[in-house]
């Protein structure tokens, strides 16, 4: 199949890019072409563009037919309806949205592609439940081949998952780790969640492209392998080598601390989020997420390990951080002393 990556470089869909030329298939990009990351596609499959600039986007694609159109890129649903539009004579169209979209707080302790959209807390999270709406709408009404992809917390040896921590500079927590600062771990850190590699998401992925069962129909697409906070940083530790100093701090409180973070925590991370992949395998009987987080996180430690230029440090969120934990330390010790 001919198959569109539109975006295509990031930590996910670079391991899709790979998967998908693996399986035979004839892979293009469209993005900027500032992408740091390396790709796996000849220069001249790269379209240039900007993603949400529809005439580019327009111009760029003109005398070119896929067969399947994947967007990793839309976070809007103007994103979204340029893609129904350009994208008109598409035999398949992928859009990657996120699982954050289920409910939250959750009713039910398994999330399945049934449970509720709504997310109070997470902007991000809304705006891709309207992508996911407009979807559907052009699907029931014009018959737009659509399918949705809900991928959850999903790591490569580029990313530390911990529910705290840079996402630009995820060294950070490692740091942090080996110099004995503080870990901040949100609630009791007994909260289960559930962490893909990205290798894993993509033998998800592949299988459905270009599948006419699909079309219409919405997966998420994650690990088996469920784990407490708790236990995901203890792994990240051990795969740093070295015992961490966790302090457990309620999600209020790190909110508090840093306000940001309240769509990424009582819009996701604070609640348990574990899944059901039927439906996936259901059209993919052979999925199985076969790399565990404690191999999977030795990869991510090793890949900042070998290279010094990698393990950037945000000071500002180091910073945040140490007064957090210096003010919890202090109530803690009042509290303790019946102050």
């Amino acid at each position: 199949m001919r198959i569109l990556f539109i975006g295509g470089t990031g930590l996910i869909s670079t391991a899709c890019a790979a998967a998908t030329v693996g399986a035979g298939h004839e892979l293009w990009l469209l993005n900027r072409g500032r992408s740091r990351l390396a790709t796996i596609v000849s220069p001249e499959r790269v379209l240039t563009a900007d993603a949400h600039d529809e005439a580019q986007v327009t111009s760029a694609v003109q005398r070119q037919d896929f067969d399947v159109v994947v967007q990793w890129v839309g976070y809007l649903p103007s994103h979204v309806a340029q893609d129904i539009r350009v994208f008109a004579g598409t035999r398949h169209y992928v859009f990657i949205s996120s699982a954050s979209v289920y409910e939250k707080p959750p009713s039910n302790w398994l999330i399945t592609e049934s449970t509720p959209k709504r997310n109070p807390f997470w902007q991000y999270s809304r705006d891709k439940i309207a992508c996911e709406e407009l979807l559907r709408q052009a699907h029931s009404e014009a018959g737009f081949p659509a399918t949705i992809i809900r991928p959850s917390l999903t790591y490569g040896p580029s990313q530390i998952p911990v529910a705290v921590n840079s996402w630009s500079k995820p060294y950070s927590v490692i740091d942090r780790m080996r110099r004995g600062a503080k870990v901040i771990v949100p609630g009791d850190g007994t909260s289960i969640w559930t962490i893909t590699h990205n290798s894993d998401f993509a033998k998800g992925l592949i299988g459905l492209l270009g599948h006419p069962m699909a079309i219409g129909e919405d997966f998420h697409i994650t690990s088996d392998e469920s784990l407490t906070w708790n236990q995901i940083y203890q792994l990240t530790a051990n795969a740093a080598g070295v015992e961490p100093d966790l302090l457990h701090v309620p999600s209020d409180g790190i909110i508090a601390s840093d306000p940001d973070l309240e769509g990424s925590l009582w819009g996701d991370k604070a609640h348990s989020a574990v899944f059901d992949n039927s439906k996936l395998r259901s059209l993919v009987p052979d999925f199985k997420a076969t790399l565990p987080f404690s191999l999977g996180i030795e990869e991510a430690v090793g890949w900042f390990d070998a290279n010094a230029s990698r393990r950037e440090i945000d000071h500002e969120a180091n910073a945040r951080w140490d007064r957090l934990a210096l003010v919890y330390e202090e109530a803690l010790l009042s509290a303790t002393k019946g102050l």
